[in-house]
């Protein structure tokens, strides 16, 4: 328990370091596929979801003072 709890503890100072200098998460689930700041890795089919959309991401992407440094991977919806 101890161990875990330093362990989110820096995982915690590391997001709070990384967001006062300007790194943002890209985390675009729901959103329009956008080719310049995603990264398709498939389409699926899913009832009820507009063709295009961003369904799943399996890896989050990264901004840096908003510049795309990595496109988040995403799952779009056929």
């Amino acid at each position: 328990e101890n161990l875990r709890s330093g362990v989110e503890m820096v995982l915690s100072g590391l997001r709070e370091t990384l967001a006062r200098n300007g790194v943002e998460v890209v985390d675009p689930k729901g959103e329009k596929f956008d080719p310049n700041r995603h990264e398709a890795l498939s389409t699926q089919p899913v009832e009820g979801a507009e063709s295009g959309v961003v369904v799943e991401v399996l890896q989050k992407g990264y901004t840096l003072d908003d510049e795309l440094v990595r496109p988040a991977r995403v799952v779009v919806s056929a």
